[in-house]
């Protein structure tokens, strides 16, 4: 079925303001059914998960059904599923946790186009051990990251390999099924930060062949917290630490406290709002999100294309990033003009465009532009023709 993006910003409230969200990559916004499913939680029976009691079972419930949801998004196994608070924190929880395994001689490889929660936490771990940390180069003239350049860095040492599914200020998309190939050659475990990648790409973490993936639901729609997956055979190899009375079983040892189980039941109501945008009932929720993902890659490709034609003609206007291979995600600076002042300028248009290094701190500063970054502009499942519109015009209005 066609894609109607009118249909969908119908189900979101907060676009009735008039602003033209081009912020997404930094957090979406989201559809009234999630927010009614936080909220039915929050006043539903709840507490502590178990099966004696209604409230109990609730929260049994919510779980079970928010692993579920998950499991259909990536098409991973359910008990597989770690929910943390964001892929920052889940990033250092693990890194500390696998880093037992390391000692001096052992080396990690990253690469210069991560976002940094998929960088520090990683080397410091690997820092605190004495291995070693290898760096795949991108090209700063493409924004490529050449498969070479990782498969370089990578040898019988190696004990993990890194990278982003999708950087988030360049929209490059490196050859992730290679780069694992790679990584499973050496028995390395492979991690895919997919934090960026899957708003914008049906996802099947089988088919990457990532040990462990990560990503950010309110980056889909969804709450603010972060997911990581991963093979529970693998898990069951990582021990980490915790309180005496907690749990061990997987995946429940990745997971600490008492989980809000509100902002489950809104991860679960978003992929199943995602699984429904194209109005299709028929079929398994996993065929409907692929179905669902697959137009809105196809839909945000033709209005970025559009886009970034019409803003490459600003006379003055540089981008970064050209790979084939791309996310919707421009970034951009006017020459002779700030970052943070074309921010400023568009914002006052109701035009969402932020500047900033967006903690990709490392490709900013290798691309040249230090700490101050550039300007993003990205797609989301409700960005219309007309917003990219008001966007070129809000850059062409400029005045120095």
């Amino acid at each position: 079925m066609t894609y109607n993006v009118e249909r969908i910003r119908a189900d979101f409230p907060s676009l009735t303001s008039g602003v033209a969200h081009f912020d997404g990559p930094g957090g979406s916004q989201v559809p009234a059914s999630v927010a009614q499913a936080v909220a039915a939680t929050l006043i539903s029976p709840i507490s502590n998960r178990g099966t004696i009691t209604e409230s109990e079972r609730n929260a049994e419930k919510t779980v079970v059904d928010f692993r579920s949801a998950v499991s259909d998004l990536l098409n991973c196994q359910p008990n597989g599923v770690i929910f943390g608070r964001s892929w920052t924190q889940i990033s250092y929880d693990l890194s500390r946790a696998m880093a037992k395994e390391w000692a001096a001689g052992d080396e990690i490889v990253v690469t210069r186009l991560e976002h940094d929660s998929n960088l520090r936490p990683w080397i410091q771990a690997a820092q605190a051990v004495g291995a070693t940390v290898r760096w795949a180069e991108i090209d700063v003239t493409t924004g490529e990251l050449p498969l070479e350049a990782v498969r370089s860095v990578i040898n019988k040492k190696t004990k993990l390999v890194t990278v982003t599914g999708a950087s988030n200020i360049l929209g490059t998309r490196p050859e992730i099924i290679e780069i694992g190939k790679a990584a499973r050659a050496v028995g390395a475990i492979f991690v895919v930060d997919g934090v960026h990648l899957t708003p914008h790409a049906p996802i099947d973490v089988k088919m990457l062949g990532a040990d462990i993936y990560g990503f950010s639901s309110y980056k889909l729609l969804g709450p603010h917290c972060g997911i990581a997956v991963g093979d529970p055979a693998l898990l069951e190899k990582i021990h980490n630490d915790k309180l005496l009375p907690s749990t061990m079983v997987v995946p429940e040892r990745f997971e600490f406290g008492t989980l809000p189980y509100e902002i489950l039941a809104g991860v679960t109501a978003s992929i199943d709002y995602v699984a429904g945008m194209l109005g299709v009932s028929g079929g398994t929720r996993r065929e409907r999100i692929v179905a669902s993902m697959t137009a809105l890659e196809e839909y945000e490709a033709n209005l970025f294309a559009y886009m970034e034609t019409e803003i490459k003609k600003i006379p003055g206007i540089k981008t970064y990033g050209h790979a084939k291979n791309r996310t919707p995600t421009l970034y951009f600076n006017l020459n002779g003009v700030e970052p943070i002042a074309m921010y400023h300028h568009l914002a006052k248009l109701k035009v969402n465009a932020p500047a900033s290094n967006f903690y990709s701190i490392e490709p900013s500063r290798a691309l040249g532009l230090g700490d101050a970054g550039a300007v993003r502009a990205g797609l989301a499942p409700y960005s219309t023709l007309g917003e990219v519109d008001r966007l070129i015009e809000g850059i062409n209005s400029f005045t120095l």
